[in-house]
């Protein structure tokens, strides 16, 4: 009964969403990029500068964040300044909470069965 839910909770979820987000998220740059937006808006010169790489390279992580809609552009004439949007990160962790649920349950489960397994072995031993 467990899997149903899973796979009913997984249609809220639009697949291409996900593969965005965890392939833009599968990159440590980027992660790292996004924990600067965390801590408040940045211009694209300020989340290059720990890096060490070249504007253009930081651009095309950049990109990549914003496709995935982890990050939204603002310009300010030649400035761009960039701002952490959380939602598909909130959606990404729903959808591995569902799995942890299912994963845990199933845990729980096998060890309840393992119990009551070893002490029905243990009864038969003493006899």
């Amino acid at each position: 009964m467990a899997s149903c839910k899973i796979f009913n909770q997984m249609v809220k979820y639009s697949p291409s969403t996900l593969d965005r987000t965890f392939a833009a998220l599968a990159d440590p740059t980027r992660r790292r990029i996004l924990a600067h937006l965390a801590r408040g808006d940045r211009c694209v010169t300020h989340l290059a500068k720990p890096h060490d790489m070249s504007l253009p390279a930081v651009s095309k992580h950049l990109r990549v964040l914003e496709k995935a809609g982890l990050l939204r552009r603002r310009r300010y004439g030649r400035v761009h300044e960039m701002q952490l949007e959380a939602r598909p990160l909130k959606q990404a962790a729903q959808w591995v909470e569902e799995y942890r649920k299912f994963w845990e349950g199933s845990l729980d489960r096998l060890a309840a069965y393992l119990e009551k397994t070893s002490k029905g072995a243990g009864k038969k031993g003493k006899e």
